[in-house]
């Protein structure tokens, strides 16, 4: 897996690599808006994960997930973690739990 400087960089070659779709989380499902679908935790399989911090401010943490369809739809998600992540279902927060960092 590769490591990007920022998340516009991630989202670039992410998108390079066929990842078109933009979701977002919605409590029980992720949703894309421009091909008004709807992915339960057992639609989709999260391929890969990115963490970025904030420069200037450690608790501007963003994640950002390569997301694949059993349909064949691929996508990104960005989302907050930490004190600012939204209310999920128990189903969608355990498919989004980002992996523990590597020590």
């Amino acid at each position: 897996m590769e490591n990007y400087e920022t998340l516009v960089d991630a989202l670039d070659k992410l998108k390079e690599r066929g990842y078109d779709a933009d979701f977002a989380t919605q409590s029980v499902c992720l949703y894309c808006g421009d091909l008004d679908i709807r992915l339960d935790p057992e639609d989709f399989h999260v391929d890969e994960i990115y963490r970025f911090e904030g420069d200037s401010n450690p608790d501007d943490n963003t994640v950002l997930y390569a997301i694949s369809s059993a349909t064949g739809v691929k996508g990104t998600l960005v989302d907050s973690y930490g004190a600012y992540a939204g209310t999920l279902s128990f189903d969608m927060a355990q498919k989004l739990r980002p992996a523990a960092p590597s020590v």
